[in-house]
């Protein structure tokens, strides 16, 4: 296991394999850690690693990362924990695959740092489609679990810091809208089909940023091998 410290955080990573970089930010709410992988119809670390530099991380209060709560927090603290990461492993310029939560974690990276995104590929990405309440209860079932261990932060800050990751932006809560048609970084996006992971927002993000893919097919199990096979494409061709 390896460790990687920042002001307030202590981030939990791994490094699997050679070649060009390419960071994954795991599915699974706040509760984004590398074992989420495993739930996955496949698992991008071992997978990814037998041609890439994999670089697998728990974001912040998610499996063994640990960092103090402020009402301040929100999607750009997450993304600098990214970036400083990257920072520490001397990594300039990375694929990103993100899963869930990792397409919005992806476009907020994308729009503070883009210089650093070679490509992005975002698998049923999260989005706002009538389901508020829905990612405000899984925050809520989040801070119950890790509450007890956070004597630093009052119910104000527990609730400006929902308020930040789900109150605005725009249908991917990490930025508005608007800003998905500036973002020029090669992105695939691996359509959504559910509450969390709406059809919707798959294909509008597909159709709002710049030369992006949609690949529909690809989590059943008779399309995982083409699904992947798509995705190893893509990253060929921009991360050669």
């Amino acid at each position: 296991m390896a460790w990687f410290e920042r002001p307030g955080v202590t981030l939990h990573f791994e490094e699997h394999g050679d070649g060009a970089p390419v960071l994954l930010i795991a599915p699974g709410g706040m509760r984004s850690e590398i074992a989420a992988w495993g739930n996955a119809p496949w698992d991008p670390v071992a997978h990814l690693a037998q041609r890439y530099r994999v670089i697998a991380m728990d974001q912040r209060n998610a499996g063994s990362s640990v960092a103090e709560v402020r009402g301040t927090d929100g999607w750009d603290v997450h993304t600098a924990d990214q970036l400083a990461l990257l920072d520490h492993l001397g990594v300039d310029g990375c694929a990103v695959v993100g899963m869930c939560i990792g397409g919005a974690y992806i476009a907020n990276l994308l729009a503070t740092a883009p210089q650093r995104v070679r490509a992005a590929v975002a698998l049923q990405p999260i989005g706002r489609a009538d389901n508020q309440a829905m990612f405000e209860e899984k925050f809520d079932e989040w801070r119950a679990g890790i509450e007890a261990d956070h004597p630093e932060a009052s119910g104000e800050d527990w609730a400006s810091y929902r308020a930040n990751m789900w109150g605005g932006g725009g249908m991917l809560y990490s930025v508005p809208d608007g800003a998905l048609a500036h973002m020029t970084t090669p992105w695939q996006v691996l359509m959504g089909g559910d509450a969390f992971h709406p059809e919707p927002v798959s294909r509008r993000l597909a159709e709002l940023a710049p030369g992006a893919e949609l690949v529909e097919r690809w989590k059943a199990p008779a399309d995982v091998a083409d699904g992947r096979a798509a995705v190893d494409r893509f990253l060929a061709e921009h991360l050669a």
